[in-house]
């Protein structure tokens, strides 16, 4: 338990370092900063701990073992970058996420990406991610436009072209705010 205990810390301060450096480039420092705070808490890390693999998200390896997550459900509920705490089930309504928001959500899913697969990571796995699960979840179409189309540009353009406020405002307007 003590290694798994340092080695998801470490997982944890890596990939919140990878984020805060992608939401610089962002011109989202304030974003970077306060990234994924909330698993430092209880409820959050010692879950990470228990489930810690280092080849994927321990949320996942929790869901897979016991069918749920408590850490899961305390995280989508205090960080706003999650597609999900946007989502107003009694509803079955979106809301568009706010920009700030959505861009630390991208930088979020390509730092998760680089930590889980290291010297292995292509820009296809975090398009390919999306396609494969993150298009699942319960947005509308708006934001799932913008993210799809950021992530093929990721792929398709590289990195220093997506990661830039006038490229991501400029998607964000077209594909987001278009019909508001």
């Amino acid at each position: 338990m003590k290694g798994k205990f340092f080695k998801h810390l470490n997982m944890v301060n890596r990939h919140r370092f990878k984020v805060f450096t992608l939401c610089c480039k962002c011109g989202l420092f304030w974003r970077g900063l306060v990234h994924d705070l909330s698993k430092y808490s209880p409820t959050e890390f010692f879950e990470g701990v228990k489930y810690y693999t280092g080849k994927h998200s321990p949320i996942s390896e929790c869901r897979d073992k016991i069918g749920y997550s408590n850490a899961w459900i305390h995280h989508k509920n205090k960080n706003k970058h999650h597609i999900e705490y946007w989502y107003d089930a009694e509803n079955e309504t979106q809301m568009n996420m706010p920009y700030k928001y959505a861009v630390e959500c991208i930088c979020d899913k390509i730092a998760a990406t680089k930590c889980y697969n290291g010297k292995n990571y292509k820009p296809e796995m975090v398009l390919n991610h999306w396609l494969n699960w993150g298009i699942k979840a319960p947005t509308n179409d708006n934001m799932r436009a913008f993210f799809t189309q950021v992530f093929s540009d990721l792929v398709e353009k590289g990195e220093k072209f997506v990661l830039n406020k006038k490229y991501l405002k400029a998607q964000y307007n077209s594909l987001v705010l278009k019909n508001n």
